[in-house]
């Protein structure tokens, strides 16, 4: 049989048959629906949504199977209606009319499921029927143990009806809206059972499972409060017995800190915090920051320290096994050794290494390390920003932590450590303070002897600890924290000295590394020299030993699968292991142009050649700068166009030439940013070169400040520059006059195979480096 009736979409809710159920209406259709159902005959179908975010259903949107339903009473509100029905039958839908307002639809009725003896499951159906009443009763009185079986009885127990009984239970179980349809779509009363027996068996496990958990964490509480207690009343007993008994962590810690032989300025505040601490609970939120605070005072060293081991002689062959060369630094630490024999109280000086990378400043100070026999911490501070990472945070904060110069002696277990002080030139600022003006206290020896950490809060002598610190430029280091340390340039290596370190350390560490053996790496001195000149361009040695690393790598795989290891590594195999030479020299420099001059350069990475290029522009153009140049470059620039054109008929240019014609003055590598003055003579010599159509010799580098009178000034980083020229494989270079004592730091190899000019003047400059200019005597 057929029927047409309003259709009431539900979204989160099932209506079984025979049950009365509360319905809020809020959406419009729905509401149209049960108004024309009330001017009828009081009856809807009501049925399910499958998704609930639909707010306009169609019939694909809805279940299948729904019920008529009549309605009792209707109570209108502000936001709907709260509608009261009594289900009556189940039905199907078969298709769904829009009557723009709301939906009809035709439902054909479902068969009404009862239960008799005649039944052929009747057997199976009685016997889930219990069983299913038995879990009903049960999940009622694990909600209510008091009145659960007073609340099913009035429930659902009165009810005569087994298949009313089920869509009782069913309505009123904490139900998914699936499980609710299911019970719903079931079209024979055994089909019914198992379904409600299939849910509530689920149900009673999880009604089982939240109490369990419930009265767990009840019982914890009440465990903590009885606890707490007679933790209370114990202490309470034993302050009237005039017995003090400990708890056990209490009394190790207490054992700790006398083992530790606090200084007595140290004791009160101890005991102070001893006796906080054993009035707390250790349930208490602060009893765990107060036994931390406690532990890292038992565990900081007051007085344990390492013997100093002051021989020189032993001092001098661990720094020679260590490192080859770097003369006047090791003089340096041995001037301070002999000072500390003769007198042991002396302040250690607090030593600065600054340095291009990979010239060996992180291992001279494990070396030193080595040489005294004292505990060696390194403290990475590039990139640090806030000031509590050496200081430490108070302890009011969350997580606090005493600060890392603290932490690094507590590693070291002794008040004499040695603690490098890693990148300080790297060091941040922002709004959680600066670390430097930290680093004043802490490397002042008239300070750091009662220094305070902000976790620790009490005075801790630092003045023993020897700190060490390395820099790859003094720049970013703060005038007065400069001032308390001692300068040492650990300058780059040249040819022969990086030759001498990779025959002596690198290729002996890499091979060992490789696992091979020694006569199965064998590269001969010309291979190495080939190795440095055309794989790696640096000051230091680190590139050095990766790229040896990647030979013996390449030579440990030809080893593994059977190939002829014992043949030498020739300058011609090389290609074969590194693939193509990296750095050459630039065959279109070889043949200098006329504008074109070699500078020298100073770098973090150590010395550089800075080619600068001038090209003459029309009038309008009097100077063009361009190549990323600072400040002071762009002024050196304009200064040494001025200075040439004053001279200009001494060297055979007309002046009347300079003033018709701008110059352009380029510097290559233009992503880079370059700065300083001492390009002042080459940016002069490429103006001169320009304007005179004469080309510079291509062997020749140079560097020098330049004044507007002529003068060629000192400038700094000379070893470097030498040595990067000396790499480049210039032959000839031109210095100022007063950097005439710094050609005594550079090796005495490097200084024989080079010409070096020393200039007072840019004529000094311009006679070497331009020969076919035609000086005139000034008129």
């Amino acid at each position: 049989m057929f029927q047409s009736l309003p259709v009431l979409p539900l979204k989160d809710t099932v209506v079984y048959p025979n049950i009365v159920v509360p319905l809020a209406v809020g959406r419009t259709r729905s509401l149209a629906a049960i108004e024309h159902a009330m001017k009828d005959n009081r009856e809807f179908i009501a049925v399910a949504q499958r998704s609930p975010d639909v707010e306009d259903p169609k019939l694909e949107d809805l279940y299948e199977i729904g019920t008529i339903a009549k309605i009792t009473r209707v109570e209108n509100r502000d936001d709907g209606a709260q509608v009261i029905v009594q289900g009556d039958r189940r039905v199907r839908l078969m298709s769904l009319v829009d009557r723009q307002d709301f939906l009809m639809a035709s439902a054909e009725y479902q068969v009404d499921l009862k239960h008799t003896a005649n039944d052929s499951d009747s057997m199976e159906i009685d016997a889930l029927l219990r069983v299913n009443r038995e879990l009903a009763q049960r999940i009622a009185n694990l909600y209510d143990s008091e009145n659960g079986a007073q609340m099913y009885q009035q429930l659902v127990g009165h009810l005569k009806d087994p298949v009313i009984q089920m869509y009782r239970i069913a309505s009123l179980a904490n139900l998914s809206l699936e499980h609710e349809q299911a019970i719903l779509d079931c079209d024979s009363t055994l089909a019914l059972m198992q379904q409600v027996n299939g849910v509530l068996s689920h149900e009673l496990r999880v009604t089982e499972l939240r109490r369990e958990i419930a009265e767990q964490a009840r019982d914890d509480i009440e465990q903590q409060q009885r606890e707490h207690v007679l933790r209370q009343q114990k202490q309470a007993i034993e302050h009237a017995l005039g017995e003090g008994a400990e708890d056990e962590d209490i009394g190790e810690i207490r054992q700790q800190l006398k083992e530790a032989k606090l200084p007595e300025n140290i004791t009160d505040e101890v005991d102070r915090e001893l006796k906080r601490l054993s009035r707390m609970s250790p349930n208490a939120a602060d009893y765990q920051v107060s036994r931390a605070y406690l532990e890292l005072i038992a565990e900081l060293p007051w007085h344990a320290s390492t013997d100093d081991n002051l021989d020189l002689k032993h001092a001098q062959d661990v720094l020679n096994e260590d490192h080859y060369g770097l003369e006047e630094v090791k003089e340096r630490i041995l001037e301070s050794l002999a000072v500390m024999q003769l007198n042991p109280d002396a302040k250690a000086p607090i030593i600065c290494f600054v340095g291009p990378p990979g010239v060996g400043k992180t291992s001279l100070g494990q070396s030193i390390a080595r040489t005294m026999g004292r505990k060696f911490e390194r403290l990475s501070l590039g990139g640090l920003h806030d000031e509590a990472e050496l200081r430490g945070h108070r302890r009011t904060y969350i997580g606090a932590m005493p600060g890392r110069i603290l932490q690094g002696i507590r590693r070291a277990e002794v008040v004499n450590p040695i603690i490098m002080l890693d990148e300080i030139d790297k060091l941040g600022r922002d709004f959680r303070g600066d670390p430097s003006a930290a680093l004043m206290e802490i490397l002042d020896p008239a300070q750091n002897k009662e220094f305070r950490d902000n976790y620790l809060n009490l005075p801790y002598d630092l003045s023993k600890v020897m700190f060490i610190t390395t820099a790859n430029t003094l720049e970013g280091i703060p005038r007065p924290l400069l001032d308390r340390m001692e300068i040492m340039e650990v300058s780059g290596y040249s040819d022969i000295e990086k030759s001498a370190i990779a025959r002596n350390y690198l290729i002996p560490r890499q091979r060992l590394e490789a696992g091979l053996q020694e006569n199965q790496l064998d590269i001969d001195d010309l291979t190495l020299s080939q190795l440095i000149r055309r794989y790696t361009r640096e000051a230091g040695v680190r590139e050095l030993e990766r790229v040896i690393g990647r030979i013996c790598r390449k030579q440990a795989r030809r080893v593994v699968e059977g190939g002829d290891a014992t043949q030498a590594i020739t300058p011609e195999r090389l290609k074969d292991f590194l693939g193509p030479e990296k750095y050459k020299r630039d065959a279109n420099r070889e043949q200098q142009h006329a504008g074109v001059a070699a500078g020298l350069a100073w770098t973090e990475a150590g010395g550089d050649v800075l080619y600068i290029e001038a090209s003459l522009t029309p009038k309008e153009d009097k100077v063009t700068l361009t190549g990323h140049l600072g400040q002071v470059m762009q002024e050196s620039a304009k200064a040494a166009r001025s200075y040439v054109w004053s001279i200009a008929d001494t060297l055979g240019i007309a002046q009347k030439d300079i003033e018709k014609q701008g110059i352009h003055i380029h510097v290559p590598a233009g992503a880079v940013p370059k700065d300083g003055p001492s390009a002042g003579v080459t940016m002069a010599s490429a103006i001169v070169s320009a304007y005179a159509g004469i080309a510079c010799e291509p062997n020749i580098a140079m560097t020098g400040e330049l004044t507007l009178t002529g003068l060629v000034l000192p400038v700094g980083g000379i070893k470097e520059k030498v040595l990067a020229a000396h790499r480049a494989g210039f032959t000839h270079i031109i210095l100022p006059k007063d950097n005439e004592a710094d050609l005594e730091k550079i090796p005495e190899n490097v200084r024989n195979e080079l010409g070096i000019t020393l200039a007072s003047t840019l004529d000094d400059v311009l006679r070497r480096a331009l020969p076919g200019l035609q000086f005139k005597a000034a008129s």
